[in-house]
């Protein structure tokens, strides 16, 4: 007899939510269900761009990082060629000496003399 109850009370509940689910209610909301697949595919699409443009941002944020390391050995490979002494080594081979006098001053005569004089 109980088992007879359980499977009475299981019939009524699927017999409950069949009238619900009934075929003119979901004729009724099938616009609704519509749009909810269409939000789906949205929700999925943004999901898919998201990944997307987060991988694209960490390409670049590598490809920066890569290329400020070759900006930082380059500079410093530039700062060590033109000091004095590396010059002075790379133009050794081309017969180029580094000059051993002190420069000459060269005075400025102003006009007014040179005026005076002609």
């Amino acid at each position: 007899m109980s088992e007879q109850n359980n499977t009475g009370k299981k019939n009524a509940a699927f017999r409950a939510v069949g009238d619900f689910f009934n075929y003119s209610w979901i004729l009724r909301n099938i616009g609704f269900f519509l749009f909810l697949a269409v939000l789906a595919v949205v929700y999925i699409a943004n999901g898919h761009m998201s990944d997307n443009r987060i991988r694209k941002i960490n390409e670049t944020a590598r490809k920066l990082k890569d290329l400020q390391y070759e900006y930082k050995t380059l500079k410093g490979e530039m700062m060590f060629k033109s000091r004095e002494s590396e010059m002075v080594k790379a133009a050794e081979p081309m017969g180029l000496m580094m000059d051993t006098t002190s420069p000459s001053r060269i005075k400025l005569i102003s006009r007014k003399k040179v005026i005076e004089n002609n």
